[in-house]
Protein backbone atom coordinates (compact mmCIF):
# COMPACT_ATOMS: atom_id res chain seq x y z
CA UNK A 1 0.00 0.00 0.00
CA UNK A 2 2.85 2.37 0.92
CA UNK A 3 4.52 1.63 -2.41
CA UNK A 4 1.29 2.55 -4.24
CA UNK A 5 0.99 5.83 -2.32
CA UNK A 6 4.59 6.68 -3.19
CA UNK A 7 3.87 6.00 -6.87
CA UNK A 8 0.85 8.32 -6.81
CA UNK A 9 2.92 11.04 -5.11
CA UNK A 10 5.58 10.64 -7.81
CA UNK A 11 3.00 11.02 -10.57
CA UNK A 12 1.43 14.10 -8.89
CA UNK A 13 4.86 15.71 -8.43
CA UNK A 14 5.88 14.97 -12.03
CA UNK A 15 2.57 16.32 -13.36
CA UNK A 16 3.12 19.64 -11.61
CA UNK A 17 6.85 19.99 -12.34
CA UNK A 18 6.44 19.52 -16.08
CA UNK A 19 3.20 21.43 -16.68
CA UNK A 20 0.63 18.64 -16.91
CA UNK A 21 -1.63 19.32 -13.89
CA UNK A 22 -1.62 22.12 -11.29
CA UNK A 23 -3.70 22.50 -8.10
CA UNK A 24 -6.48 24.98 -8.89
CA UNK A 25 -6.20 28.50 -7.39
CA UNK A 26 -2.85 27.52 -5.89
CA UNK A 27 -1.79 31.09 -5.05
CA UNK A 28 -4.85 31.19 -2.74
CA UNK A 29 -3.85 27.85 -1.16
CA UNK A 30 -5.98 25.92 -3.63
CA UNK A 31 -9.53 24.58 -3.66
CA UNK A 32 -10.12 20.98 -2.58
CA UNK A 33 -10.58 18.41 -5.35
CA UNK A 34 -10.19 20.89 -8.22
CA UNK A 35 -7.27 20.94 -10.63
CA UNK A 36 -6.10 22.89 -13.67
CA UNK A 37 -4.55 21.23 -16.70
CA UNK A 38 -1.30 22.94 -17.68
CA UNK A 39 0.23 23.51 -21.09
CA UNK A 40 1.24 19.86 -21.63
CA UNK A 41 -1.75 18.44 -19.77
CA UNK A 42 -4.13 20.32 -22.06
CA UNK A 43 -2.45 18.81 -25.11
CA UNK A 44 -2.51 15.27 -23.70
CA UNK A 45 -6.14 15.69 -22.67
CA UNK A 46 -7.15 16.96 -26.11
CA UNK A 47 -5.32 14.08 -27.79
CA UNK A 48 -7.22 11.56 -25.64
CA UNK A 49 -10.49 13.28 -26.61
CA UNK A 50 -9.55 13.13 -30.28
CA UNK A 51 -8.68 9.44 -30.04
CA UNK A 52 -12.05 8.68 -28.40
CA UNK A 53 -14.06 10.88 -30.79
CA UNK A 54 -12.47 9.48 -33.93
CA UNK A 55 -12.83 5.87 -32.74
CA UNK A 56 -16.43 6.42 -31.65
CA UNK A 57 -17.82 8.77 -34.31
CA UNK A 58 -15.51 8.84 -37.32
CA UNK A 59 -15.09 5.06 -37.43
CA UNK A 60 -18.86 4.38 -37.22
CA UNK A 61 -21.29 5.64 -39.84
CA UNK A 62 -24.24 5.29 -37.49
CA UNK A 63 -22.82 7.23 -34.50
CA UNK A 64 -22.94 11.03 -34.43
CA UNK A 65 -21.82 13.58 -31.87
CA UNK A 66 -23.51 16.50 -30.10
CA UNK A 67 -22.57 19.14 -27.52
CA UNK A 68 -25.49 19.76 -25.14
CA UNK A 69 -25.81 22.60 -22.65
CA UNK A 70 -24.57 22.19 -19.07
CA UNK A 71 -27.74 23.86 -17.78
CA UNK A 72 -30.95 21.94 -18.40
CA UNK A 73 -34.58 22.38 -17.42
CA UNK A 74 -34.81 21.26 -13.73
CA UNK A 75 -37.57 18.74 -14.51
CA UNK A 76 -34.92 16.82 -16.49
CA UNK A 77 -33.32 15.79 -13.20
CA UNK A 78 -36.65 14.91 -11.61
CA UNK A 79 -37.41 12.62 -14.56
CA UNK A 80 -33.95 11.01 -14.50
CA UNK A 81 -34.24 10.20 -10.79
CA UNK A 82 -31.31 12.38 -9.76
CA UNK A 83 -33.35 14.71 -7.52
CA UNK A 84 -34.69 11.82 -5.43
CA UNK A 85 -32.06 9.11 -5.75
CA UNK A 86 -28.63 10.54 -6.63
CA UNK A 87 -27.08 9.81 -3.25
CA UNK A 88 -23.93 8.33 -1.76
CA UNK A 89 -24.02 6.35 1.52
CA UNK A 90 -21.50 8.14 3.75
CA UNK A 91 -20.00 7.17 7.12
CA UNK A 92 -17.75 9.17 9.46
CA UNK A 93 -14.99 7.98 11.72
CA UNK A 94 -15.44 9.75 15.07
CA UNK A 95 -11.73 9.77 15.89
CA UNK A 96 -10.20 11.00 12.62
CA UNK A 97 -13.28 13.09 11.71
CA UNK A 98 -12.83 11.73 8.16
CA UNK A 99 -15.80 10.83 5.97
CA UNK A 100 -15.94 7.80 3.67
CA UNK A 101 -18.30 6.18 1.21
CA UNK A 102 -19.57 3.07 2.99
CA UNK A 103 -19.66 1.00 -0.21
CA UNK A 104 -16.10 2.03 -1.13
CA UNK A 105 -14.81 0.99 2.32
CA UNK A 106 -16.33 -2.44 1.72
CA UNK A 107 -15.00 -2.68 -1.85
CA UNK A 108 -11.49 -1.81 -0.64
CA UNK A 109 -11.79 -4.51 2.03
CA UNK A 110 -12.76 -7.02 -0.70
CA UNK A 111 -9.76 -5.90 -2.78
CA UNK A 112 -7.41 -6.66 0.15
CA UNK A 113 -8.82 -10.19 0.32
CA UNK A 114 -8.34 -10.53 -3.47
CA UNK A 115 -4.69 -9.50 -3.04
CA UNK A 116 -4.27 -12.30 -0.47
CA UNK A 117 -5.56 -14.77 -3.07
CA UNK A 118 -3.10 -13.45 -5.69
CA UNK A 119 -0.20 -13.79 -3.20
CA UNK A 120 -1.17 -17.43 -2.59
CA UNK A 121 -1.19 -18.02 -6.36
CA UNK A 122 2.25 -16.35 -6.69
CA UNK A 123 3.60 -18.59 -3.92
CA UNK A 124 2.22 -21.64 -5.74
CA UNK A 125 3.88 -20.54 -8.97
CA UNK A 126 7.25 -20.17 -7.23
CA UNK A 127 6.89 -23.57 -5.58
CA UNK A 128 5.82 -25.61 -8.63
CA UNK A 129 7.26 -23.59 -11.55
CA UNK A 130 6.23 -24.64 -15.08
CA UNK A 131 4.11 -27.52 -13.75
CA UNK A 132 1.86 -25.04 -11.92
CA UNK A 133 -1.82 -25.06 -12.92
CA UNK A 134 -3.25 -21.74 -11.67
CA UNK A 135 -6.90 -22.65 -12.35
CA UNK A 136 -6.65 -25.94 -10.48
CA UNK A 137 -4.81 -24.22 -7.63
CA UNK A 138 -7.59 -21.60 -7.30
CA UNK A 139 -10.20 -24.38 -7.28
CA UNK A 140 -8.52 -26.55 -4.64
CA UNK A 141 -6.21 -24.55 -2.36
CA UNK A 142 -7.85 -24.21 1.09
CA UNK A 143 -6.59 -20.65 1.71
CA UNK A 144 -7.76 -19.47 -1.71
CA UNK A 145 -11.16 -21.12 -1.27
CA UNK A 146 -11.58 -19.64 2.21
CA UNK A 147 -10.84 -16.14 0.97
CA UNK A 148 -13.06 -16.59 -2.10
CA UNK A 149 -15.91 -17.57 0.22
CA UNK A 150 -15.32 -14.40 2.26
CA UNK A 151 -15.59 -12.28 -0.90
CA UNK A 152 -18.81 -13.99 -1.97
CA UNK A 153 -20.30 -13.51 1.51
CA UNK A 154 -19.45 -9.78 1.59
CA UNK A 155 -20.67 -9.15 -1.98
CA UNK A 156 -23.97 -10.94 -1.30
CA UNK A 157 -24.51 -8.89 1.88
CA UNK A 158 -23.61 -5.66 0.04
CA UNK A 159 -26.02 -6.46 -2.76
CA UNK A 160 -28.94 -6.94 -0.38
CA UNK A 161 -28.21 -3.87 1.78
CA UNK A 162 -27.61 -1.54 -1.18
CA UNK A 163 -30.66 -2.71 -3.11
CA UNK A 164 -32.85 -2.25 -0.02
CA UNK A 165 -31.19 1.05 0.89
CA UNK A 166 -30.49 -0.58 4.28
CA UNK A 167 -28.09 1.97 5.79
CA UNK A 168 -28.06 0.25 9.18
CA UNK A 169 -27.18 -3.02 7.47
CA UNK A 170 -24.22 -1.33 5.73
CA UNK A 171 -22.90 -0.07 9.06
CA UNK A 172 -23.40 -3.49 10.66
CA UNK A 173 -21.41 -5.12 7.83
CA UNK A 174 -18.55 -2.63 8.26
CA UNK A 175 -18.48 -3.38 11.99
CA UNK A 176 -18.79 -7.14 11.46
CA UNK A 177 -15.75 -7.11 9.15
CA UNK A 178 -13.89 -4.95 11.69
CA UNK A 179 -12.97 -2.39 9.02
CA UNK A 180 -10.79 0.36 10.48
CA UNK A 181 -10.35 3.99 9.45
CA UNK A 182 -7.16 4.28 7.33
CA UNK A 183 -6.23 7.47 9.21
CA UNK A 184 -7.03 6.76 12.88
CA UNK A 185 -6.95 2.96 12.77
CA UNK A 186 -10.11 2.90 14.91
CA UNK A 187 -13.53 1.25 14.38
CA UNK A 188 -15.44 4.16 15.95
CA UNK A 189 -18.02 4.75 13.20
CA UNK A 190 -21.11 6.94 12.96
CA UNK A 191 -24.36 5.77 11.36
CA UNK A 192 -24.46 5.69 7.53
CA UNK A 193 -26.29 8.62 5.95
CA UNK A 194 -27.31 9.49 2.39
CA UNK A 195 -26.01 12.66 0.73
CA UNK A 196 -27.26 14.11 -2.58
CA UNK A 197 -24.42 14.93 -4.96
CA UNK A 198 -25.99 17.57 -7.19
CA UNK A 199 -24.86 21.19 -7.21
CA UNK A 200 -27.81 23.60 -7.29
CA UNK A 201 -27.90 27.28 -8.16
CA UNK A 202 -30.44 29.95 -9.18
CA UNK A 203 -31.19 31.16 -12.68
CA UNK A 204 -32.42 34.70 -13.19
CA UNK A 205 -32.78 37.54 -10.71
CA UNK A 206 -35.34 36.05 -8.28
CA UNK A 207 -34.21 33.45 -5.75
CA UNK A 208 -36.52 30.61 -4.76
CA UNK A 209 -37.67 27.11 -5.69
CA UNK A 210 -39.08 28.22 -9.05
CA UNK A 211 -35.64 29.39 -10.25
CA UNK A 212 -33.53 26.52 -8.85
CA UNK A 213 -31.52 24.71 -11.50
CA UNK A 214 -28.69 22.19 -11.31
CA UNK A 215 -25.23 21.80 -12.73
CA UNK A 216 -25.53 18.54 -14.65
CA UNK A 217 -24.17 15.53 -12.74
CA UNK A 218 -23.79 13.55 -15.99
CA UNK A 219 -23.82 14.28 -19.72
CA UNK A 220 -26.18 11.42 -20.67
CA UNK A 221 -29.44 13.32 -20.12
CA UNK A 222 -28.46 15.93 -22.74
CA UNK A 223 -28.35 13.05 -25.22
CA UNK A 224 -31.70 11.57 -24.17
CA UNK A 225 -33.64 14.84 -24.41
CA UNK A 226 -32.18 15.35 -27.91
CA UNK A 227 -32.97 11.80 -29.08
CA UNK A 228 -35.74 12.84 -31.48
CA UNK A 229 -33.93 16.00 -32.68
CA UNK A 230 -30.91 13.95 -33.74
CA UNK A 231 -32.89 10.99 -35.09
CA UNK A 232 -35.13 13.11 -37.30
CA UNK A 233 -32.62 15.73 -38.46
CA UNK A 234 -29.97 13.07 -39.15
CA UNK A 235 -32.45 10.51 -40.56
CA UNK A 236 -30.88 7.96 -38.22
CA UNK A 237 -31.94 4.32 -38.34
CA UNK A 238 -31.82 2.03 -35.32
CA UNK A 239 -29.34 0.87 -34.16
CA UNK A 240 -27.57 4.23 -33.89
CA UNK A 241 -25.55 6.11 -31.31
CA UNK A 242 -25.15 9.67 -30.03
CA UNK A 243 -21.77 10.63 -28.54
CA UNK A 244 -20.77 13.58 -26.38
CA UNK A 245 -17.76 14.92 -24.50
CA UNK A 246 -18.57 17.40 -21.74
CA UNK A 247 -18.18 18.66 -18.20
CA UNK A 248 -20.22 17.26 -15.32
CA UNK A 249 -20.34 18.29 -11.67
CA UNK A 250 -20.81 16.31 -8.45
CA UNK A 251 -20.54 17.59 -4.90
CA UNK A 252 -18.27 14.74 -3.85
CA UNK A 253 -17.83 14.89 -0.08
CA UNK A 254 -14.83 12.61 -0.15
CA UNK A 255 -13.11 13.68 -3.36
CA UNK A 256 -9.47 12.58 -3.20
CA UNK A 257 -6.76 10.64 -5.01
CA UNK A 258 -5.65 13.50 -7.27
CA UNK A 259 -7.75 13.83 -10.45
CA UNK A 260 -9.40 10.40 -9.99
CA UNK A 261 -12.41 11.86 -8.15
CA UNK A 262 -13.13 15.56 -8.62
CA UNK A 263 -16.10 17.85 -8.20
CA UNK A 264 -15.75 19.15 -11.76
CA UNK A 265 -14.81 16.52 -14.30
CA UNK A 266 -15.22 15.56 -17.93
CA UNK A 267 -17.02 12.57 -19.41
CA UNK A 268 -16.86 10.90 -22.82
CA UNK A 269 -20.21 9.17 -23.25
CA UNK A 270 -22.07 7.40 -26.02
CA UNK A 271 -25.69 6.24 -25.86
CA UNK A 272 -26.48 3.50 -28.39
CA UNK A 273 -30.19 3.07 -29.22
CA UNK A 274 -31.31 -0.46 -30.10
CA UNK A 275 -34.44 -2.57 -30.58
CA UNK A 276 -35.96 -3.92 -27.35
CA UNK A 277 -34.83 -7.51 -26.90
CA UNK A 278 -31.50 -6.92 -28.69
CA UNK A 279 -29.90 -4.98 -25.85
CA UNK A 280 -27.80 -7.85 -24.42
CA UNK A 281 -26.23 -8.58 -27.80
CA UNK A 282 -25.16 -4.95 -28.07
CA UNK A 283 -24.12 -4.81 -24.41
CA UNK A 284 -21.61 -7.61 -25.07
CA UNK A 285 -20.54 -5.96 -28.32
CA UNK A 286 -19.73 -2.66 -26.62
CA UNK A 287 -17.93 -4.35 -23.72
CA UNK A 288 -15.60 -6.01 -26.24
CA UNK A 289 -15.22 -2.90 -28.39
CA UNK A 290 -14.40 -0.61 -25.49
CA UNK A 291 -11.80 -2.90 -23.89
CA UNK A 292 -10.16 -3.19 -27.31
CA UNK A 293 -9.99 0.63 -27.56
CA UNK A 294 -8.19 0.79 -24.21
CA UNK A 295 -5.78 -2.06 -24.89
CA UNK A 296 -4.77 -0.60 -28.27
CA UNK A 297 -2.84 2.09 -26.35
CA UNK A 298 -0.27 -0.53 -25.33
CA UNK A 299 -0.20 0.39 -21.64
CA UNK A 300 -0.24 -3.33 -20.74
CA UNK A 301 -3.19 -5.74 -20.81
CA UNK A 302 -2.54 -6.69 -17.17
CA UNK A 303 -3.73 -3.21 -16.16
CA UNK A 304 -7.36 -3.96 -17.18
CA UNK A 305 -10.15 -6.12 -15.83
CA UNK A 306 -13.95 -6.26 -15.99
CA UNK A 307 -15.99 -5.91 -12.81
CA UNK A 308 -19.73 -6.62 -12.81
CA UNK A 309 -21.75 -4.27 -10.61
CA UNK A 310 -22.81 -5.64 -7.23
CA UNK A 311 -25.77 -3.24 -7.17
CA UNK A 312 -27.45 -2.26 -10.44
CA UNK A 313 -28.59 1.33 -10.86
CA UNK A 314 -32.36 1.83 -10.91
CA UNK A 315 -32.33 2.15 -14.71
CA UNK A 316 -30.07 -0.81 -15.60
CA UNK A 317 -30.56 -4.51 -16.36
CA UNK A 318 -26.82 -5.16 -16.84
CA UNK A 319 -23.72 -3.16 -15.90
CA UNK A 320 -19.97 -3.70 -15.87
CA UNK A 321 -16.94 -1.53 -15.26
CA UNK A 322 -13.63 -1.64 -17.06
CA UNK A 323 -11.27 -1.25 -14.13
CA UNK A 324 -7.68 -0.01 -14.44
CA UNK A 325 -4.78 -0.69 -12.11
CA UNK A 326 -4.14 2.89 -10.97
CA UNK A 327 -1.36 3.68 -8.44
CA UNK A 328 -4.04 3.26 -5.73
CA UNK A 329 -5.21 -0.12 -7.07
CA UNK A 330 -7.90 -1.34 -9.47
CA UNK A 331 -10.60 1.33 -9.84
CA UNK A 332 -13.37 2.13 -12.32
CA UNK A 333 -12.19 3.69 -15.58
CA UNK A 334 -15.23 3.16 -17.81
CA UNK A 335 -18.77 1.91 -17.34
CA UNK A 336 -20.83 -0.06 -19.87
CA UNK A 337 -24.51 -0.15 -18.92
CA UNK A 338 -27.69 -1.56 -20.41
CA UNK A 339 -30.05 1.27 -19.39
CA UNK A 340 -33.20 -0.39 -20.85
CA UNK A 341 -35.86 2.15 -21.95
CA UNK A 342 -35.93 3.85 -18.55
CA UNK A 343 -34.61 7.28 -19.53
CA UNK A 344 -36.69 7.87 -22.65
CA UNK A 345 -39.87 6.60 -20.93
CA UNK A 346 -39.25 8.87 -17.93
CA UNK A 347 -38.80 11.89 -20.20
CA UNK A 348 -41.95 10.90 -22.10
CA UNK A 349 -43.88 10.85 -18.83
CA UNK A 350 -42.54 14.12 -17.43
CA UNK A 351 -42.54 16.11 -20.69
CA UNK A 352 -45.76 14.77 -22.22
CA UNK A 353 -43.91 14.31 -25.55
CA UNK A 354 -43.58 11.00 -27.40
CA UNK A 355 -39.97 9.81 -27.63
CA UNK A 356 -40.45 6.83 -29.90
CA UNK A 357 -38.97 5.44 -33.07
CA UNK A 358 -40.93 4.09 -36.02
CA UNK A 359 -39.19 0.95 -37.21
CA UNK A 360 -40.05 0.44 -40.91
CA UNK A 361 -38.81 -3.17 -40.86
CA UNK A 362 -41.17 -4.10 -38.00
CA UNK A 363 -43.80 -1.55 -39.04
CA UNK A 364 -44.26 -0.40 -35.43
CA UNK A 365 -43.40 2.37 -32.96
CA UNK A 366 -41.39 1.63 -29.83
CA UNK A 367 -39.25 3.30 -27.20
CA UNK A 368 -35.68 2.12 -27.94
CA UNK A 369 -33.47 0.43 -25.38
CA UNK A 370 -30.09 2.02 -24.68
CA UNK A 371 -26.54 0.74 -24.20
CA UNK A 372 -24.29 3.34 -22.58
CA UNK A 373 -20.51 3.57 -22.66
CA UNK A 374 -19.16 6.21 -20.28
CA UNK A 375 -15.47 6.88 -19.65
CA UNK A 376 -14.09 9.55 -17.33
CA UNK A 377 -11.67 11.72 -19.31
CA UNK A 378 -9.74 12.77 -16.19
CA UNK A 379 -9.45 9.13 -15.08
CA UNK A 380 -8.30 8.21 -18.58
CA UNK A 381 -5.67 10.97 -18.32
CA UNK A 382 -4.48 9.59 -14.96
CA UNK A 383 -4.38 6.03 -16.32
CA UNK A 384 -2.23 7.05 -19.29
CA UNK A 385 0.05 9.28 -17.20
CA UNK A 386 0.59 6.82 -14.33
CA UNK A 387 1.14 3.76 -16.55
CA UNK A 388 3.60 5.71 -18.74
CA UNK A 389 5.67 7.14 -15.86
CA UNK A 390 8.88 5.08 -15.48
CA UNK A 391 12.11 5.36 -13.51
CA UNK A 392 14.70 3.53 -15.60
CA UNK A 393 18.24 2.45 -14.75
CA UNK A 394 20.33 2.48 -17.94
CA UNK A 395 23.18 0.16 -18.97
CA UNK A 396 25.82 2.66 -17.84
CA UNK A 397 24.26 2.85 -14.36
CA UNK A 398 22.72 6.27 -14.88
CA UNK A 399 19.00 6.86 -14.38
CA UNK A 400 16.28 8.61 -16.32
CA UNK A 401 12.63 9.46 -15.77
CA UNK A 402 10.64 8.80 -18.92
CA UNK A 403 7.00 9.07 -19.92
CA UNK A 404 6.41 6.22 -22.38
CA UNK A 405 3.21 7.89 -23.58
CA UNK A 406 1.50 6.29 -26.58
CA UNK A 407 3.15 8.39 -29.32
CA UNK A 408 -0.18 9.44 -30.85
CA UNK A 409 -1.23 10.94 -27.50
CA UNK A 410 2.07 12.67 -26.62
CA UNK A 411 1.80 16.49 -26.30
CA UNK A 412 4.89 17.25 -28.43
CA UNK A 413 5.61 14.83 -31.24
CA UNK A 414 9.12 16.09 -31.97
CA UNK A 415 11.75 18.34 -30.35
CA UNK A 416 14.19 20.06 -32.70
CA UNK A 417 17.55 21.03 -31.14
CA UNK A 418 20.50 22.93 -32.61
CA UNK A 419 23.76 21.47 -31.27
CA UNK A 420 25.00 25.01 -30.55
CA UNK A 421 23.43 28.45 -30.57
CA UNK A 422 25.64 29.74 -33.39
CA UNK A 423 26.92 29.09 -36.92
CA UNK A 424 23.42 29.16 -38.42
CA UNK A 425 22.27 26.00 -36.58
CA UNK A 426 19.33 27.69 -34.77
CA UNK A 427 18.10 29.11 -38.07
CA UNK A 428 18.29 25.66 -39.71
CA UNK A 429 16.40 24.13 -36.76
CA UNK A 430 13.64 26.75 -37.10
CA UNK A 431 13.44 25.98 -40.81
CA UNK A 432 12.92 22.26 -40.03
CA UNK A 433 10.16 23.11 -37.51
CA UNK A 434 8.45 25.28 -40.14
CA UNK A 435 8.26 22.22 -42.39
CA UNK A 436 6.80 19.97 -39.67
CA UNK A 437 4.52 22.20 -37.59
CA UNK A 438 1.45 21.96 -39.84
CA UNK A 439 1.13 18.26 -39.00
CA UNK A 440 2.95 17.81 -35.68
CA UNK A 441 3.18 19.87 -32.50
CA UNK A 442 6.90 20.68 -32.28
CA UNK A 443 9.10 22.21 -29.59
CA UNK A 444 12.40 24.04 -30.02
CA UNK A 445 15.07 23.43 -27.36
CA UNK A 446 18.56 25.02 -27.31
CA UNK A 447 19.34 25.33 -23.57
CA UNK A 448 21.83 23.05 -21.72
CA UNK A 449 23.89 20.13 -23.01
CA UNK A 450 22.33 17.82 -25.58
CA UNK A 451 22.16 15.04 -22.94
CA UNK A 452 20.15 17.19 -20.54
CA UNK A 453 17.85 18.20 -23.36
CA UNK A 454 17.21 14.53 -24.22
CA UNK A 455 16.36 13.84 -20.56
CA UNK A 456 13.94 16.77 -20.49
CA UNK A 457 12.12 15.51 -23.60
CA UNK A 458 12.04 11.97 -22.15
CA UNK A 459 10.37 13.35 -19.00
CA UNK A 460 7.56 15.01 -20.96
CA UNK A 461 7.06 12.06 -23.31
CA UNK A 462 8.26 13.51 -26.64
CA UNK A 463 8.63 10.50 -29.00
CA UNK A 464 11.39 12.01 -31.19
CA UNK A 465 14.28 14.42 -30.72
CA UNK A 466 16.03 15.82 -33.80
CA UNK A 467 19.54 17.30 -33.47
CA UNK A 468 20.82 19.81 -36.02
CA UNK A 469 24.64 19.95 -36.26
CA UNK A 470 27.30 21.29 -38.61
CA UNK A 471 26.98 18.29 -40.92
CA UNK A 472 23.31 19.25 -41.39
CA UNK A 473 24.41 22.44 -43.13
CA UNK A 474 26.56 20.41 -45.53
CA UNK A 475 24.27 17.52 -46.51
CA UNK A 476 20.77 18.23 -45.10
CA UNK A 477 20.85 15.25 -42.72
CA UNK A 478 20.00 15.25 -39.00
CA UNK A 479 20.27 12.86 -36.06
CA UNK A 480 16.89 11.56 -34.89
CA UNK A 481 16.60 9.90 -31.47
CA UNK A 482 13.81 7.55 -30.40
CA UNK A 483 12.49 8.20 -26.85
CA UNK A 484 11.80 4.57 -25.96
CA UNK A 485 14.89 2.84 -27.37
CA UNK A 486 17.22 5.89 -27.15
CA UNK A 487 18.62 4.72 -30.50
CA UNK A 488 19.91 7.42 -32.83
CA UNK A 489 20.18 7.38 -36.60
CA UNK A 490 21.23 9.78 -39.29
CA UNK A 491 18.50 10.53 -41.82
CA UNK A 492 17.75 13.09 -44.52
CA UNK A 493 15.57 16.04 -43.52
CA UNK A 494 13.32 15.09 -46.45
CA UNK A 495 12.54 11.77 -44.69
CA UNK A 496 11.69 13.29 -41.30
CA UNK A 497 7.98 13.81 -41.91
CA UNK A 498 7.39 10.25 -43.10
CA UNK A 499 9.33 8.64 -40.25
CA UNK A 500 7.62 10.71 -37.53
CA UNK A 501 4.17 10.23 -39.05
CA UNK A 502 4.55 6.43 -39.10
CA UNK A 503 4.83 6.39 -35.31
CA UNK A 504 2.63 9.27 -34.09
CA UNK A 505 -0.33 9.25 -36.46
CA UNK A 506 -3.63 8.37 -34.73
CA UNK A 507 -4.24 5.98 -37.61
CA UNK A 508 -1.86 3.55 -35.84
CA UNK A 509 -4.28 3.29 -32.90
CA UNK A 510 -7.51 3.47 -34.87
CA UNK A 511 -6.42 0.66 -37.18
CA UNK A 512 -5.72 -1.62 -34.21
CA UNK A 513 -9.11 -1.15 -32.58
CA UNK A 514 -11.38 -0.72 -35.61
CA UNK A 515 -14.01 -3.45 -35.53
CA UNK A 516 -16.74 -4.35 -37.99
CA UNK A 517 -19.34 -1.67 -38.60
CA UNK A 518 -21.87 -1.61 -35.75
CA UNK A 519 -24.98 -1.78 -37.90
CA UNK A 520 -24.12 -5.31 -39.02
Amino acid sequence: MEQREDKLKEVISHAKEYGFVFPSSEIYDGLAATYDYGQLGSELKNNIKTYWWKAMVQMHENIVGIDASIFMHPTTWKASGHVDAFNDPLIDNKDSKKRYRADVLLEEHIEKIRQKIEKEVEKGLKRFGDAFDADQFRATNPNVLRNAEKITYIEDKMRVTLENNDLEGLKNLIEELEIVCPISGSKNWTDVRQFNLMFSTEMGSVAGDASTIYLRPETAQGIFVNFLNVQKSGRMKIPFGIAQIGKAFRNEIIARQFIFRMREFEQMEMQFFVRPGEEMKWYEYWKNTRIQWHKALGLGEQHYRFHDHIKLAHYANAAADIEFNFPMGFKELEGIHSRTDFDLKQHEQFSGKKLQYFDPELNQNYVPYVIETSVGLDRMFLAVLSASHKNEVLEDGSERVVLNLPPALAPYKVAVMPLTKKDGLPEKAREIIDGLKFDFLCTYDEKDSIGKRYRRQDAIGTPFSVTVDHQTLEDNTVTIRDRDTMQQERIAIADLHRLIDQKVNLRTLLTVNTMSEVNN
